[in-house]
Parts: structure tokens; sequence; C-alpha cells
């Protein structure tokens, strides 16, 4: 936790010496007298931009809890100075330059309150640094104590490109073959029989691999249904209001054109309920779906009664970490058993799914490491993603000097998951991976917890949103796209994202986080206030400053009718509707930078009035709204970067959009 805030604080840290710099440059020639404070903040934030570096290269058991305060402390003011900052550019925005002595004077004149503010709150922040800078003193905080950690040494570099290590992705059928046969077998054997409904469920331990077997059964099973469907089902999951997704996912993995068309279209019925259109597409075809990461019996039930009981001899796959809940979903019956317990890896397939995804394919593990190796999978208990992530970590040290890595990675795991693997001791090694990833990785991939479980990430989406909230910073030679190019490559090589559409060029266009993988990231972000969920039903904000916003529920409550929305910089919404309430309180929004309503059903154009008073918007997702124009003030959005308008209503877009010079996608 600690070397996560100190990576994410570091970057805001980093980007505020830059924009303190800014303020002291002819460009801001208003300042006067204030200069010289802002000069003096920018080098005390620079200090300590130089020490957070330092604490989120520590190994963590050097790390404690006065440093981690100090940080938190640290990463609050560097994000109320960059607030301060905006406020003012905002100020000044509405007396815009003038020509002449008398157009700088007359601006001049009406910039007094807003650098008189601005110098109040310098000289405020000034004192903060000060205090905070007395405290690391006081405390003996100064970094002597902090030993890097042994993935941060000189010389314990990667060895393999990510370039590479992202083609080079391990076999995901390593030891299942026999499983995906004998369930495959288990689904057709009675083919011939009363045409029944049936439902097979795969029970295990979280990481042992069940979605991969489901999956597999499928693609090996494909001519033999009409169609098949992948049904992801998070914890929040509601039958009655996400059976449109069920709907949706049958739709897109129909295996004949014509009856997808026929779906699309509705074949004339007007309108017609998701439910009814799934049970009319389903009713006399054969069909194999997955449902998967089922976590209760009313969730099962739900979804059952809505999938037709058709005689064409469908099948239900139902995978899930509980076995009372595989029970309930496949009784049992005299002579017929219809779960699948799925067995961790034996140590011959364990080896052969590690070897491959450290060393590549046909390799084998050097002599200096074999014994190591041995006991960090005697540690992975045959799980297959512990293996990979604690796979993937050690690709880059696989030189003889790596063996100290190695040794570090097996004693953090922790000997009690030999004879007593769970979920929790699944977690630590999931958090491992995560805390090994490289300072300036963390908080891309902590960026990932916005987005809710089981969510597709479109990668140019995802890179316009981090460009708007400037996360990335550039690189000599490279250009901003490059750089996250490169950072989503590093992801993907370290396992930390899953591909989830691969174009035929090998390009990966859209990815997922897997399930265990957020639950630790989400951790992480709400420790570190970097991001602030509204899930299920919301009583109430948890911090005072809210940052970002991620909105993944239709019933906000009475929670959020208090909140100080001020100091919000992100805003994302992933239901169709229950978010008028907030729509409305957009112009409260004062330094938004990223707003992310696709999707959003509840957006109407009496809302764009005040989308459009959001000076300092750079990213506006309006995809899939039911928009029908965009006030011709959208010109006021001077540092707006990316517009997304897919699959609007819009019949055209007005002439003042060219006005918009920093607009880049649209």
């Amino acid at each position: 936790m600690e070397s996560t805030v100190a990576s994410y604080a570091e970057g805001v840290a980093q980007a505020l010496v830059g924009k303190l710099g800014q303020l002291v440059s002819e460009e801001f020639r208003l300042l006067g007298g204030v200069r010289g404070e802002v000069g003096r903040l920018r080098d005390e934030v620079a200090i300590m931009n130089a020490l957070l570096r330092q604490h989120s290269e520590a190994d963590e058991s050097t790390v404690d809890h006065f440093v981690r305060e100090w940080m938190n402390q640290v990463r609050e003011l560097a994000y109320d100075a960059e607030d301060c900052i905006d406020l003012f550019l905002l100020r000044i925005s509405y007396a815009p330059p003038r020509a002449g002595k008398l157009g700088r004077a007359w601006r001049w004149l009406l910039t007094i309150c807003p650098r008189h503010r601005l110098a109040v709150d310098i000289q405020d922040l000034h004192a903060r640094a000060l205090a905070i800078s007395e405290r690391r003193v006081r405390y003996s905080l100064d970094g002597q104590a902090l030993h890097p950690a042994v993935w941060f040494v000189p010389g314990a570099s990667a060895t393999v490109s990510s370039a590479t290590h992202a083609l080079r992705r391990p076999s995901q059928l390593v030891g299942i073959e026999d499983q995906v046969q004998r369930l495959s077998e288990k689904l057709t054997s009675d083919d011939q029989s009363d045409g029944s409904l049936k439902v097979f469920s795969i029970v295990g331990f979280g990481g042992l691999g069940k979605t991969t077997l489901a999956k597999e059964v499928c693609r090996s099973l494909e001519e033999n249904f009409d169609c098949q469907a992948f049904v992801p089902v998070c914890q929040a999951f509601d039958a009655g209001k996400d059976i449109s997704a069920t709907a949706e996912v049958v739709r897109v993995k129909k295996n004949r054109q014509s009856d997808l068309q026929e779906v699309e279209d509705g074949d004339g019925r007007g309108e017609e309920t998701d439910e009814d259109r799934l049970t009319r597409h389903l009713q006399d075809k054969r069909y194999l779906i997955v449902i998967d990461d089922v976590w209760t019996i009313s969730t099962w039930e739900a979804i059952l009664a809505r999938l037709p009981a058709n005689r064409c001899s469908s099948r239900i796959i139902v995978t899930t970490r509980i076995e009372h809940v595989a029970r309930a979903c496949s009784p049992a019956s005299p002579g017929e058993d219809y779960i699948h317990r799925v067995k961790p890896l034996q140590l011959q397939y364990a080896k052969e799914l590690f070897v491959d995804t450290v060393f590549g394919p046909q390799q084998h593990c050097p002599e200096q490491l074999a014994e190591i190796m041995d006991k960090i999978l005697a540690r992975c208990c045959g799980l297959p993603l512990a293996i990979v992530c604690i796979g993937r970590l050690l690709a880059n040290y696989t030189s003889p000097g790596g063996i100290e890595m190695w040794t570090s990675v097996c004693n953090s795991i922790g000997s009690h998951m030999e004879s007593n693997p769970t979920l929790d001791g699944m977690r630590q090694i999931i958090t491992l991976s995560y805390n090994h990833l490289p300072h300036h990785l963390k908080a891309y991939m902590m960026y990932l917890s916005i987005f809710p479980e089981y969510y597709v990430i479109d990668k140019d989406r995802l890179m316009n949103r981090w460009f708007a909230e400037r996360l990335v910073s550039e690189k000599r030679g490279l250009t901003l796209r490059e750089v996250a190019q490169r950072y989503f490559d590093e992801l993907l090589s370290r396992n930390m994202i899953e591909p989830f559409y691969v174009e035929h060029d090998g390009t990966v266009k859209e990815y997922r986080v897997h399930d265990m993988m957020l639950e630790v990231i989400v951790s992480k972000a709400v420790e570190s206030n970097f991001v602030t969920f509204v899930v299920g039903q919301c009583r109430g904000m948890p911090y005072g400053s809210v940052r970002r916003l991620s909105v993944q529920s239709d019933d906000l409550g009475s929670g959020i009718e208090n909140a100080n929305l001020r100091n919000v910089r992100s805003l994302s919404t992933f239901r169709p509707q229950g978010h008028r309430y907030l729509l409305d309180r957009l112009n409260e929004f004062t330094l938004l930078r990223m707003l992310d309503l696709q999707d959003c059903k509840d957006l109407h154009n009496q809302h764009m009035k005040h989308v459009c008073r959001l000076f300092l918007l750079r990213f506006l997702g309006l995809n899939g709204t039911d928009i029908t124009e965009l006030p011709n003030q959208i010109n006021r959005l001077q540092h707006l970067q990316t517009l997304w308008l897919y699959d609007v209503l819009l019949d055209n877009v007005p002439e003042s959009l060219v006005d918009l010079e920093k607009l880049e996608r649209a």
C-alpha cells in the first residue's frame, strides 16, 4: 500500500512541479509578487517528489505507519495545490488577453480578485508544505533507513522486452486437456434423450481456471450448438436489470448471420423487452450458455427463470467458487453427476506452465534456479492464476543475478499456502505481483479500478482518459500515445490485464481485468483516495474530498446530496439509468477534466448546458447516449482534447466545434 500511494503521489507531485513552473513563466506575468511564493512552493514540492520516489522503490518492510501517513499528507497537498492552480486558470479565463496597453491594463483590473485569492491560497499551501517537511525531520523520515527493494536494485533489469512478452503468452490449456474432454463428453453424452435442458456446474477455488475450462469446452463444442453465449455475473448482478446484457451477449455470439439479423431487427414486433427478445430467440434453438462466477442461489434462480427450457438438448454451464451454489444449480439425480470439481494442476503441469510463462515455450529452467522454482511452485499450490502471476513477475529476472529476486518472491508468498491454500493467500500472491510493478505502472494499473467487474475496456478510450487526466508523461523521442502503448504492453506482459478482443494482426484492442486482480486494485484505490465508488445503494460519501467518482449503481440514494463535488476531476457512469440527480448537478463539478457518460440514458439535451460550462474539461464521452443536439456554446471548452459521439442521435454538430483548437479526436 505504501508504495502504491507513493507512486501515484509522486506522479501528482511531478506534474505539479511543472505546473508551478508554468506559473512563474512569462505567460503569467499577472502574478506580480506572488511569483516568489510560487517558486518556493515549487522547490518544496520538488524535494518531496524525490522522497516519494525513494519511498515508492523501498522495501515495504522498511516503510512504517509514520511514513505512510506522511505520504498521505503529501498526496493531499499535491492534490490541493493542483486544484488551487486550476481554479486560478478558471477564474482568469473569464478575462481573456487583450491587445495594447489599455487592454492589458483592463485585464489586470479584472484579475485583481483571482490573483489575490491565488496569493492567499499559495501562502497557505506553502505553510502546509513547510509543516509537512518539519514533521518529516521531526520523526526522522529522511529516507536513510529505506532500503531499495530487490526489484529496484540496479542490474536486476528485464532481459526480455515487453513487446516480446506481450506476444509470448503461455498456453491456457496446460494440464486441462483431459478435463475439457471429459466435460465435453458429459455435455453431449445424452443428446438422443428427451432433449431437456441440463445444467452443469464447474466449482473450485478462485484462481483454479474455472472460466478457462468453461471457455475451452465451449470452443470444442462450437459445431454442436446453434448458438453460444458467455455471461459474466458480478457480485452485484441484478438479473432483472442486467438481462439486457445477457441478451446482447447472445446476439453477438450467434453463429448464423440470418438469425443475428432477425434478433437485431426484432422481425417487426414493435416494442419488445430484452427478456422477451431473448426468449423468442432461444426457444427453438439448441444453445450453450456459460454463466460465469455465480455467487448466490437467488442470482442463479433469477437467471434460470429468464432462459427458455426448450426441448432442444440445450446446455448451461455454471462456474462458481461455492459448493452449495453448484449443488443448487446442478441437483443430484440417480446415476448422473453434473458437477465438475476442478483440481489444482499436478506438479508436472505446474512446472510446464511456469517455465512456459517465465522462459517461453519449449524452454528449460536454468539449473541454478530449479531449486527455488520448486519452492515457489509448492507455495502456488497448483493454482494456474498464481503460477502465471508469479511467472510473469519473475520473467524479467532470468539471468544468474536474478536468484535474489526469486528468493525474495518465494519468501513473500508465505509457506502457509502449501498446506492450506485460501482465498486470502491467493490475494496475497496477486498483491505481490502488483507491489512488484515498477512505480510508473502502479498508477496506470490502479486507474483500471474505476471500471466495474468484468467490464470490457477499449484501449483507445482508456488512453484518451489517461491523457485527459495527465497521467502519461512525455518521453524523449516518443509521442504520448506511444508511451501509453508501451505501458499497455508491459501490463499485458506481466499478466496484470487480459486481452479480450485481438485483431487479425495480433493487436489487442480490448482488455479486461481478472476479478481477483480487480479486488486488489480497488482496495488500494479506496485506501489512497484515488477513486470513490458508488456501488449498490449509496448512503454516504466516504471522503471529504472526492477526486474521481465511479458510479456503478442506479440507486444513488441520499448519500450524494451533501457531497462536495467541486474537487472531482473525473466522473464515470456505468449504468444506463439512475443518474438524473447527479447530472442535474453537473454545474458543481468546477474542476472536472474527464466526463465519461457512455450509454447513460439519463443524459438529456438540457444537461449539455451544464457540460458547456466545464471550462477545464479535456475528455467528453457521450457514446450511446440519447442526446439529439450539441449546443453552440460547446466552443467554450477550450481545453477539450477528445469528444466521443458514437451511437448517438445527432443529425449534425454545431459549426462552433472548429473553435476547439485542442480537439484531436471527435
